[in-house]
């Protein structure tokens, strides 16, 4: 695959779920860590989602007038070519970009060549695997408590994790589906279904 080109789970344009202000959430497809407890298993096989161009990415979310980027899966530093093209088009165009990544900072330092030009292009990394084990309890985004907020730039110095609120974005489809980001776990989200007398199958891709 080209570095133009990512393999992704989803694109939701206008979220507010998804880190601070209105932004582009991409699910990258496919994840070498499998964290155990995951909520998006479904993003491990690389096999599963569709390709999509870099640069129609970002044209739509420049066009729907977001603050930036966010970047979950998945694994985006599996896909790290693309996912320095995708980070370096969007800051060129103004757009700040966040990274969650189940590798450690540390690691990712000096992996390789796209890697490292990947880091460049980022403003705020969310490093570390998801640890079922050790909740977090206190700061908005992360799922456990070993998951850090690693800032590059000072494009989000101000944002702080540990007075913000996890938020849910949910749409319902023309097809009576319901569409789900952010936050909210599996008995909540059938809840939500048995409340709005909603019986179809609900699309679920959440951070954490």
């Amino acid at each position: 695959m080209t570095a133009d080109v990512l393999r992704v789970a989803r694109v939701l344009h206008g979220t507010t779920a998804e880190g601070p202000g209105v932004r582009s959430a991409i699910w990258f497809q496919g994840c070498s860590i499998q964290c155990a407890g995951c909520i998006n298993p479904h993003l491990f096989s690389s096999a599963g989602g569709s390709d999509m161009n870099v640069s129609d990415i970002v044209l739509a979310a420049v066009e729907g007038g977001v603050e930036g980027l966010t970047l979950i899966g998945g694994e985006p530093f599996d896909q790290p070519a693309a996912g320095a093209e995708l980070a370096r088009m969007a800051q060129e165009q103004g757009l700040g970009v966040i990274a969650f990544s189940g590798y450690q900072y540390e690691t990712l330092l000096h992996r390789d060549q796209d890697t490292e030009l990947f880091l460049g292009a980022i403003d705020l990394v969310v490093d570390g695997p998801y640890q079922a084990w050790n909740q977090e309890t206190d700061r908005a985004l992360v799922g456990s408590t070993n998951q850090r907020f690693i800032h590059i730039s000072d494009r989000y110095s101000s944002y702080r994790p540990e007075i913000s609120a996890n938020r849910v974005d949910i749409r319902v489809l023309p097809d009576g589906s319901i569409d789900v980001a952010g936050f909210l776990d599996t008995s909540n989200l059938n809840d939500l279904m048995e409340a709005t007398g909603t019986k179809r199958k609900a699309r679920r891709t959440m951070t954490g």
